[in-house]
């Protein structure tokens, strides 16, 4: 058996943090399903700016710049084209699971991330357009993301609660989605809406590179996964959420993302082997799945009490990292990324629309 099954059997999720035109035309998402246990899909704007910028969506691209819509809503447009085509594949697994698999996800613009009245506004339109009831809304989980989250699952839109780093990070998007889902059974409507909170792994390592002693290398993003998953669990198995289950809510997932091995001396599969673990999903790129088909490990499954996690966290504050500081700082440089992709994006699309037309 393949670890990528072994995985799956195991209850954790192993969706593809990718996605382009070109996989779907060539059949290689379809492969990875059958083949690999994908049952679900990730995108962000990194992404979407590689693929573009390859010239795979230059006819695309040629054919809708006769229309008057902007650079971003023609890159809406062709997202939205290639999520429903992606979501379409998914969507047997979406019904055999009742909803828990079977998603992929489109991300407002990284530019509303401090924004939340125009972040709610866009997932909203952008929900109704994709047209996909096995599409998640991804939105930030910023302190100003997190209200719109509230509001975008009060009024029955699946949210994936992106660039989150820590524990905290995690309790707080979680109790956003809950306060939503709270509002939903208050009014007697559906309170079964999709949610993943997705945590990011390996920037922790990349952040503390070089900074920490050896024996640490690569240690604390494992370290804060550990520390997210117990609160995962103890929020669980806790009254809020029991008494919303018991009602008919669904229990937002915990999602491992960023899990592409940065250090090229580490395992290039230590975010996958090491993060396994029931009800929870693990995204990763192509490289990364491929390795873990390849030669991956599952091993014993992340224990509900932290594994022992405060112990390493605190040597790595006797070095001199504030996890918490870092949290805040990995979540801000993150938002910046994504809108500097953004940018790239739009003037990437903005450039080939010229020189197509």
């Amino acid at each position: 058996m393949k670890a990528t099954q072994s995985l799956h059997e195991l209850g954790q999720s192993l969706w593809l943090d990718n996605i382009t035109r070109g996989m779907l035309d060539s059949g290689q998402l379809q492969h990875y399903i059958d083949s690999y246990s994908v049952t679900g899909l990730t995108s962000n704007p990194s992404i979407f700016d590689k693929a573009i910028s390859s010239g795979g969506y230059d006819d695309a691209i040629r054919a809708k710049s006769a229309s008057e819509l902007s650079d971003e809503e023609l890159f809406f447009e062709l997202a939205i084209e290639d999520l429903q085509r992606a979501a379409d594949l998914f969507l047997s697994i979406h019904e055999r699971t009742d909803g828990t698999d079977g998603w992929v996800s489109l991300e407002v613009s990284p530019l509303l991330a401090y924004d939340t009245a125009r972040t709610i506004e866009a997932a909203k339109e952008l929900h109704a357009r994709a047209g996909r009831k096995n599409l998640f809304i991804k939105i930030p989980g910023t302190a100003e993301g997190l209200p719109a989250i509230t509001e975008c699952v009060a009024s029955g839109i699946p949210v994936n609660v992106t660039l989150l780093f820590s524990a905290d990070h995690y309790t707080a998007a979680a109790n956003a989605y809950l306060t939503g889902v709270e509002r939903r059974a208050e009014q007697a409507l559906d309170p079964a809406v999709g949610s993943v909170a997705s945590v990011f792994m390996s920037r922790w390592d990349s952040a503390v590179s070089g900074k920490v002693p050896d024996d640490l290398r690569d240690r604390l993003g494992l370290a804060v996964g550990q520390d997210t998953y117990r609160s995962y669990r103890t929020l669980m198995d806790g009254d809020r959420a029991q008494r919303l289950e018991n009602v008919g809510a669904r229990m937002q997932r915990l999602l491992w993302a960023s899990t592409r091995t940065k250090d090229p001396a580490a395992s290039d599969t230590l975010y996958v082997h090491g993060l396994a673990a029931p009800f929870t999903i693990n995204t990763m790129p192509d490289e990364t799945l491929e390795a873990f088909y390849d030669h991956g490990d599952v091993g014993e499954p992340l224990p509900a009490d932290g594994d022992g996690c405060d112990a390493v966290l605190a040597r790595f504050a006797d070095a001199g990292v504030d996890v918490n500081a870092l949290a805040a700082k990995l979540q801000s440089d993150g938002a910046a990324s994504f809108a500097a992709s953004w940018n790239d994006l739009l003037a990437c699309i903005s450039a080939q629309r010229e020189v197509l037309v």
